[in-house]
C-alpha cells in the first residue's frame, strides 16, 4: 500500500522538479500511514481532533510547514492526502469484495477521514504561510527603520512609508536602544519618505519625540515638504518640535546645538 501511494504521488507531480526527494516523500508517507494505523485502531473516525489522531495531525503539520517554505500550493499539499484514496480503496476491495454493503460503508468512512485530513493539511499550510508573511513583514519593518550615527552625539532616523502603531513601536524601540548605546544628545527624524502626515501619523511622531526626550535626547524633524506643511497647518496640528526642510539643515542645526562645526579646508569656503 505504501509503494502504491508513493507511486500515485509521483504520478501527480509530488516531487515537483526535485524540491522534494523521493526519500523524503517516502518518509512522510510512512509516518502518516503509521499515524493513520494508530488512529484507526480506536475505531474513532468521526473526530480527527481526538487525541488518537494526534500523530497524524502532527505529521500533516510538519509536511504542510515544510511545503509552505518551498512554495507549494494548497492543491499540491492536499494531494499528499487525497492520493492515498486510490491505494486505500484497492486494499478495501481486496479485503471485503464479497460484502458490497460493508465495502461501501468502509469506503465512505475512509473518504470522510481523508477529506477531513486533507482540509486540515491545507489549513496548516495556510497558517504556516501566514506565519512566514508575518515574520517577513516584521523583518522588513526592522530593516526600514535604521538608526544611523551621523556624528558623535547625533543620530538620524530616516522614515520611509506610512507610520502605523506597530511600526511606531519598532521605531521607538530602535531609536531608544541606539540612544542608550551611543549616548546621543540629538536625534534627527527624517520624514522625507513619508507620503502623508495626518493626525494619526503626527501622534506617532509626537510619541517618538516624547520617548526620545525621556531618554535625554532632543529631536529635530526634517524633510517636511510644502504639501505636508500645508496639511499640518490645515489640520491644526502642533508637533512641538524643531523642524527643518532637509536633513542637511537639521544636521547643521544639530552641530551648532552641540557646539561643533565642520570646516571646509578649501580656500574661500566658509565654516558650517
Amino acid at each position: 500500500m505504501l509503494r502504491g501511494w508513493i507511486d500515485a504521488q509521483k504520478k501527480s507531480g509530488a516531487l515537483r522538479g526535485g524540491q522534494i526527494s523521493e526519500a523524503e516523500l517516502a518518509e512522510n508517507s510512512r509516518r502518516l500511514l503509521a499515524g493513520l494505523r494508530a488512529g484507526a485502531v480506536s475505531g474513532q473516525f468521526e473526530d480527527v481532533a481526538a487525541p488518537v489522531w494526534d500523530q497524524s495531525r502532527s505529521v500533516l503539520e510538519d509536511v504542510s510547514r515544510s511545503r509552505a517554505t518551498r512554495g507549494f500550493t494548497p492543491a499540491e499539499t492536499a494531494t499528499f492526502v487525497f492520493s492515498l484514496k486510490e491505494p486505500f480503496f484497492k486494499l478495501l476491495r481486496q479485503k471485503i469484495d464479497k460484502d458490497p454493503d460493508r465495502l461501501a460503508e468502509e469506503i465512505w468512512r475512509v473518504t470522510l477521514l481523508l477529506d477531513t485530513l486533507g482540509l486540515f493539511a491545507v489549513e496548516a499550510l495556510q497558517k504556516s504561510r501566514e506565519d512566514i508573511i508575518a515574520r517577513q513583514q516584521q523583518e522588513l519593518l526592522e530593516l526600514s527603520t535604521p538608526v544611523v550615527r551621523l556624528w558623535e552625539g547625533i543620530l538620524a532616523l530616516p522614515l520611509i512609508g506610512t507610520l502605523d502603531s506597530s511600526r511606531t513601536q519598532i521605531v521607538m524601540e530602535s531609536l531608544l536602544e541606539e540612544i542608550i548605546t551611543s549616548g546621543a544628545e540629538i536625534a534627527i527624524i527624517d520624514i522625507t519618505g513619508v507620503p502623508t502626515v495626518d493626525t494619526l501619523v503626527a501622534q506617532h511622531l509626537i510619541k517618538t519625540v516624547a520617548a526620545a526626550r525621556l531618554m535625554g535626547a532632543d529631536c529635530i524633524i526634517s524633510g517636511i515638504r510644502p504639501q505636508i506643511a500645508q496639511t499640518i497647518v490645515h489640520l491644526g496640528l502642533e508637533l512641538g518640535v524643531v523642524s527643518k526642510a532637509t536633513m542637511a539643515d537639521a544636521f547643521a542645526l544639530a552641530l551648532r546645538q552641540l557646539g561643533k562645526a565642520v570646516v571646509d579646508r578649501a580656500p574661500g569656503r566658509r565654516e558650517i
